[in-house]
């Protein structure tokens, strides 16, 4: 069973309605027993990075999330501000993430273009991914950020797209998973990454 952690930062529905539409099992939950079952999890999120970060404080998720993600292995996708809180610092209220990966959340800058990034966009995959199983190369994926995962590590990068300039879009790090598009806004592309992610 895959859990989508409800930690009060949007798009949850949005998820679940996807996974349904996959036949795939899933529940929204913020419940730390809920999580300590979960065969998969998903973080997804939309909003700002520290509001992120203190509502998985104070819903106490941290200890259960680092358990299942960094001691037992569990699969986990980040969607979009979820990919972001893998890391260990955000320019963005300025305060540490959860230091999953060797990373640094940043603002989009030094770009002649709007703010944020909003739309339709291609990813130019990197390197092999379970999850970009039978996505073509420059598939097309719908974004909404403005800030992006800046890996010190360049091993962990999957993908990277361009928007004035080159940025991360996705991210594998052993069973840790993470896009900065919206895979469940994405159409038949979407929901692939997202079959894929269920069928690891």
């Amino acid at each position: 069973m895959i859990v989508i952690v409800d930690y009060g930062m949007g798009n949850l529905h949005s998820v679940y309605k996807a996974l349904e539409r996959l036949n795939v099992k899933a529940i929204v939950s913020s419940s730390p027993k809920d999580i300590e079952k979960a065969d998969k999890l998903i973080l997804p999120g939309v909003g700002h990075f520290k509001k992120g970060m203190e509502n998985l404080k104070s819903l106490n998720l941290i200890p259960i999330l680092n358990k299942k993600v960094l001691e037992e292995k569990t699969p986990i996708l980040g969607i979009c501000l979820g990919i972001q809180l893998f890391t260990k610092h955000s320019e963005e209220g300025n305060v540490p993430g959860l230091g999953w990966i060797d990373a640094e959340t940043v603002k989009l800058k030094d770009i002649n273009l709007k703010i944020p990034h909003m739309g339709w966009n291609s990813i130019n995959i990197k390197k092999q991914n379970p999850i970009f199983s039978n996505i073509n190369q420059d598939e097309q994926f719908y974004f909404v950020h403005s800030y992006h995962v800046a890996p010190k590590d360049k091993e962990i990068v999957s993908s990277t797209s361009s928007y004035g300039k080159e940025f991360v879009s996705s991210i594998r790090k052993d069973n840790i998973y993470g896009v900065q598009f919206h895979p469940e806004k994405s159409h038949s592309a979407g929901l692939k990454i997202l079959k894929n992610f269920a069928d690891l």
